[in-house]
């Protein structure tokens, strides 16, 4: 093994001469270097924070989909306050059963007529020819 020892140190040599050109390149152009990875750094970063999983479009998307939701929440707690007030009335309000017993029921006091208008005519169904087994 000692014998190979020069001829390792040769090869090693040889192969340093052959990199040395590229490297000192390397160096002299290291800035533009560093500049092009930050700047492909920032593009990547860009794109992630852009149109990632919970990017800015994806945040537009959802902050849409809460206001429309906080929307419904808001008719839907004004609707149950209206029938809480109905059933409230109902319960203790005799101008309100009266009304409702009325038109829901059909009832009036004596002397009163109830219209009751006539139910709308369905359309005539068209012939079906298809046979039939």
């Amino acid at each position: 093994m000692v014998d190979r020892a020069p001829q390792a140190e040769a090869l090693a040599a040889s192969c340093i001469e052959r990199v040395r050109p590229f490297g000192t390149r390397v160096y002299a152009l290291r800035r533009r270097i560093a500049t092009i990875a930050v700047a492909v750094l920032a593009c990547l970063l860009f794109g992630h924070v852009m149109f990632g999983a919970n990017g800015m479009v994806v945040y537009k998307q959802k902050r849409a989909e809460y206001e429309s939701l906080r929307n419904k929440v808001i008719d839907m707690q004004g609707e149950n306050d209206r029938y809480t007030r109905q059933v409230q009335a109902l319960k203790s309000d005799r101008q309100a059963i009266e009304k409702e017993a009325r038109e829901q029921l059909g009832y009036a006091k004596p002397g009163e007529y109830v219209y009751v208008p006539p139910a709308p005519a369905r359309p005539a169904q068209p012939a079906n020819h298809s046979a039939r087994r």
